[in-house]
């Protein structure tokens, strides 16, 4: 008997990587999606890849690059805007949004999904992404999920839905069920500027310590600060 099929969109970062592995442990065959939009490094990319290989799971990089040129003013596409400092849930890091980023890539990902007979799509938004990012907050999520079954309705597989598991999750909470889950933390990349090594002082990264040090997780990253 084979497997249900998931999409999954996997950025590389540890939310979209536990998913992955979520996903693998409740017995789904799974396509990660990775988009190259044009983002400041494509460090993480390297990591979804990976993931996709330790899992067993197809892999696809799609280039999006022509479009991420028109995302002027983000400081994840336009080199000319600094990545914010700071803590994750600052109002400065509204500068690191990349307008309709979610709803492009969903709507591609549900593209896939209809030729590949895919049950579910899923993503990694998580409840500490609400305040900065509309397209990660449970409104948008159902309201994506309802579009996306009357834009394929009649075609793919029937039972075809939109699932975001961490919609309601805070961080630290990933990062437990990451690790019950055996998810190799190291081998994922939060960083927004894309270095060497994570420089610990970017949103993300304080996102990423802050998260570990509340789940009482040991933190295998190695950060500049």
């Amino acid at each position: 008997m084979s497997r249900p099929k998931a999409i999954a969109v996997v950025s590389g970062g540890l939310d979209s990587v536990t998913l992955a592995h979520l996903l693998h442990a409740q017995g789904y065959q799974l396509h990660l999606l990775s988009f190259d939009y044009g983002q400041r490094h494509r460090k993480e990319l390297f990591f979804a890849e990976r993931c996709a290989q330790r899992l067993e799971a197809a892999f696809s990089l799609l280039d999006l690059r022509q479009l991420g040129q028109h995302f002027k003013g983000s400081a994840l596409t336009d080199e000319s805007v600094a990545v914010p400092d700071g803590h994750y849930a600052a109002a400065n890091m509204a500068i690191t949004v990349v307008p309709n980023r979610n709803a492009i890539m969903l709507a591609i990902a549900y593209g896939i999904a209809v030729a590949e007979e895919a049950e579910v799509v899923a993503f990694a938004a998580h409840a500490g992404d609400h305040f900065i990012y509309p397209d990660c907050r449970p409104a948008f999520i159902e309201a994506f999920g309802a579009m996306e079954r009357l834009a394929v309705e009649g075609h793919g597989h029937p039972r075809l839905h939109l699932e975001a598991p961490f919609a309601h999750l805070k961080k630290e909470q990933i990062v437990c069920l990451g690790a019950a889950l055996g998810v190799p933390f190291v081998e994922t990349w939060s960083c927004y500027k894309g270095g060497e090594k994570h420089c610990g002082t970017c949103g993300t990264c304080n996102e990423r310590k802050e998260a570990f040090q509340l789940a009482g997780v040991p933190d295998p990253t190695d950060y500049l600060q």
